[in-house]
């Protein structure tokens, strides 16, 4: 699920937010110095979708838990770089879910929900059971922290992508010299109620800590090149697919239909 915490006075970058589950990079006034211009729209052979088209993430278990427009930055088969600026609008739970609630998920409401904290630019290997989030102050490249959200490996759907949180996340400062867990609490919780097993559970924290590990050593500079991304000016709001809250896509005419 996607939300935010505001901080109170006295607290450091690491209580200030949360997050409960193709060769694009930046764009310039032309197509000589920057390809992407002058290849916009053209779909890479290894692309999963069109860059600049819009995409839908989803966290998806037995429903639909949360569902946010974003634009495709890069699409390759190695990574995939979605961007989700502020003020986007998109679908999340009412309030935050205690973790049995995970074992009846059609009892879990879902709103309208209006992003407005900061600009995402999402990093995910597929395959991974992780994604990277660097979320920027709203309008600004101060950068607000490095968010390693555990979860399910990315699927490609019709509409977009979708993933499935893992509830234990890890929160890195921007500038990368420290970390710590994010929802640990929640996570034990979580198992306690047999929502995870010990070994699924080992298996996420040890995905957290590999993750920490390519972030802030081995894949360090190319993590860092894209802190310094810049999106497109002629990029406008992306808009929430209308199939957003479709488990399975089956049947489904999608042609033509704006998604």
């Amino acid at each position: 699920m996607l939300g935010y915490y505001s901080p109170q006075e006295g607290e450091d970058w690491g209580t200030r937010l949360f997050l409960i589950s193709g060769g694009v990079h930046g764009c310039s006034q032309s197509p000589q110095a920057n390809p992407w211009l002058a290849g916009r729209n053209k779909l890479n052979p290894k692309s999963f979708r069109l860059v600049d088209e819009n995409a839908t993430l989803r966290g998806v278990g037995k429903k639909v838990l949360w569902a946010f427009p974003t634009i495709v930055v890069q699409g390759t088969s190695d990574l995939i770089v979605l961007y989700m600026p502020a003020g986007v609008l998109g679908k999340n739970v009412k309030q935050k879910p205690m973790s049995n609630e995970y074992l009846v998920e059609d009892k879990i409401n879902i709103v309208d929900w209006q992003w407005n904290r900061t600009d995402v630019l999402f990093l995910i290997a597929p395959g991974g059971s992780f994604s990277t989030y660097i979320m920027w102050d709203t309008g600004t490249k101060h950068l607000d922290c490095w968010y390693i959200n555990l979860q399910e490996p990315i699927r490609r759907t019709k509409i977009g992508f979708d993933t499935m949180d893992n509830t234990l996340d890890v929160v890195i400062s921007p500038d990368m010299t420290t970390w710590e867990w994010k929802d640990s609490d929640e996570f034990t919780e979580a198992q306690t109620v047999g929502y995870y097993s010990a070994e699924k559970a080992r298996e996420i924290w040890a995905e957290g800590e590999r993750a920490v590990k390519l972030i802030t050593s081995d894949r360090r500079s190319m993590y860092g090149k894209w802190a310094t991304w810049q999106a497109c000016p002629e990029w406008s709001l992306p808009k929430l697919s209308p199939f957003w809250d479709k488990v399975n896509f089956d049947g489904l005419d999608l042609q033509n239909k704006i998604y």
